[in-house]
């Protein structure tokens, strides 16, 4: 599964112009594999995923809703 979008560094300049919308993110090291996904409210996620030191990089697709959000998951997660 991979959003096929590219990568941005994880930091606070990214975390700041990232909307304040649900989305379906994905979360990269250093060298641009996929460490892991998740959904929810893309800036209060980004804000976790930085403060915690989980990544160095994402990508994400912006959703609707929750809802659209976790069906934008498991669209994806079909596709591997």
């Amino acid at each position: 599964m991979s959003l096929r979008k590219p990568w941005r560094e994880l930091d606070r300049s990214t975390v700041r112009s990232a909307p304040d919308r649900y989305a379906l993110y994905e979360l990269g090291d250093a060298d641009g594999d996929t460490i892991g996904f998740g959904t929810g409210v893309l800036r209060d996620e980004l804000k976790e995923a930085l403060a915690y030191g989980d990544a160095d990089r994402v990508r994400w697709k912006l959703a609707e809703s929750a809802e659209h959000a976790e069906r934008l998951f498991a669209e994806h997660a079909d596709e591997e």
